[in-house]
């Protein structure tokens, strides 16, 4: 359901994320990029390489708002199997500088 996503930044996110690609994944973050996770900040790095593309991670978008910069989505990995997830963006310069993301 990424045709939810109308914002091109979160797109590419997305995208990059469930193609496990790495570069196009970086390509679409602000080079000063920061996250969280369940209201903790991360590592970005550390944790996406963790969480995403070690463990093969994948978003199923549910539903989508703010032309798709806060969804909730069915996120899997190999590390902890299927959750529901809350995910929120801050777009700059059309790259993400900051996702948000927890348990929903």
């Amino acid at each position: 359901m990424t045709n939810q996503i109308e914002d091109p930044a979160v797109r590419a996110f997305v995208d990059a994320l469930n193609a496990g690609d790495r570069t196009a994944f970086r390509a679409a973050l602000t080079p000063d990029a920061t996250m969280s996770d369940d209201g903790t900040d991360r590592d970005l790095a550390e944790w996406t390489e963790k969480e995403i593309f070690s463990s093969q991670g994948h978003l199923e978008v549910e539903t989508a708002q703010d032309e798709g910069r806060r969804f909730v989505a069915n996120y899997s990995n190999s590390t902890w199997g299927a959750m529901r997830t809350r995910w929120a963006f801050t777009v700059r310069d059309g790259k993400v500088a900051r996702f948000e993301t927890g348990q929903a």
